[in-house]
């Protein structure tokens, strides 16, 4: 045990930086965190106008990351694409990561976190099938297990020299398969049932979580791939990240796409819905959130276009690219979605949501420990893949 521990904390000055840097962010996360359980949600920047704020914005943001590693899962067990294969462990290995995040997210927004036994089935109230959040707690948790489950077995018999059996683990990666895009979909599912949330009344909220996260996913997962190539770690073809830049442009374009045919649905109709959507891009009064939403659709509409064109091929755009379509869908999906439900408010109050500085501790406190586990999960794995492709 304490061999394993020490290969963990082992690593070039740059990880030794990285892994502190981590633990420390965490560390302060949770001093912040526990302010927030002495004193309650005032501590945050929320209120009854803006009740959900970084903490679900994030969380939002992560399911679709979590679903994304789907779209390397796919190639590599139902197409047989043997370069992707290689390396669709990490995919799974961060969606495990995505999803504790999310779990640890949903946890600081609740006022009682001691009250989570009634999320458990058999402990407490269900309020199914009615309930859409009882559904979002299956299908994450579910998810979660699943990817547990074929994650850690297929490292276990690698790293003990043995061939995985296929009927053990097989099942489990087809039905994550067929799992994946329900935990976003039901999120998505999730907004469109609050009936006092007019922004949210919109068909086109899944199809959007779901191309956004096929776009953000892959795109981090090439920045994973780019920094573990760039320090030696581990070899990856050309032919595999040019697969998944594919699947980055076209999620991408849709993504675009649906965007913009919400925007217009919403605007040239110009109906009293079209009041939140016009204060988002700051044509209806002063909004703080305006600068970032249209930071967002420069940088994915950017990105579009170095995937499109031959730029991306210099490793720098090509990185540059990923870094801002992962920043954009974060942005989008967070500040443009979840806060603009409630701006203004079903009493027609506009009121600018700012994060406290506690919250936005409590915000990096948690991907910096999502981070610090992926970073643990992923340095546990180099030497078995690595072993396997000698």
């Amino acid at each position: 045990m304490g061999s394993k521990i020490k290969s963990i904390l082992h690593g070039n000055k740059a990880y030794i930086i990285w892994f502190s840097l981590l633990l420390g962010l965490s560390l302060t996360g949770l001093f912040a965190y526990a302010r927030q359980l002495a004193f309650g949600l005032v501590t945050t920047g929320m209120g009854d106008e803006v009740s959900w704020g970084l903490y679900i914005a994030n969380f939002a943001f992560l399911v679709g990351m979590a679903a994304a590693a789907v779209m390397l899962v796919i190639p590599a067990y139902i197409f047989k694409d043997k370069e992707i294969h290689k390396i669709v462990i990490f995919a799974e290995l961060f969606a495990i990561s995505a999803l504790i995040m999310c779990l640890l997210f949903i946890t600081v927004d609740l006022g009682r976190p001691d009250r989570l036994w009634h999320l458990v089935p058999g402990l407490g109230i269900f309020n199914w099938p009615d309930s859409m959040l009882t559904w979002d707690v299956l299908v994450l948790n579910g998810y979660l297990v699943l990817n547990l489950f074929a994650a850690f077995y297929l490292l276990y018999k690698k790293r003990r020299g043995e061939t995985p059996k296929p009927a053990l683990y097989l099942p489990i990666v087809f039905l994550s398969i067929a799992w994946a895009p329900s935990i976003h979909t039901v999120t998505a599912f999730l907004f469109q049932g609050l009936g006092a949330r007019p922004f949210w009344h919109s068909g086109l909220i899944a199809p959007r979580f779901l191309a956004s996260a096929f776009a953000a996913g892959p795109a981090f997962m090439i920045l994973v791939f780019k920094l573990l190539e760039s320090n030696g770690a581990l070899n990856i073809s050309e032919q595999a990240i040019r697969r998944i830049r594919l699947i980055v442009t076209v999620s991408l374009l849709i993504n675009l796409l649906l965007i913009v045919s919400e925007v217009f649905s919403e605007l040239y109709l110009q109906t009293e819905h079209s009041i939140h959507l016009a204060f988002l891009l700051g044509l209806k009064g002063k909004s703080i959130l305006a600068p970032w939403i249209r930071a967002s659709l420069l940088f994915m509409a950017a990105s579009a276009v170095i995937f499109l064109s031959p730029l991306h091929k210099r490793n720098q755009l090509l990185i540059a690219a990923c870094i801002m379509t992962v920043v954009g869908i974060w942005i989008e999906k967070g500040l443009g979605f979840v806060l603009p439900g409630f701006i203004p408010s079903p009493l027609g109050d506009f009121v600018q949501y700012r994060p406290s500085l506690n919250e936005l501790f409590i915000v990096i406190g948690i991907w910096s420990a999502g981070l610090l586990i992926y970073t643990i999960l992923v340095k546990t794995a180099l030497p078995i893949i690595r072993e396997e492709d000698k």
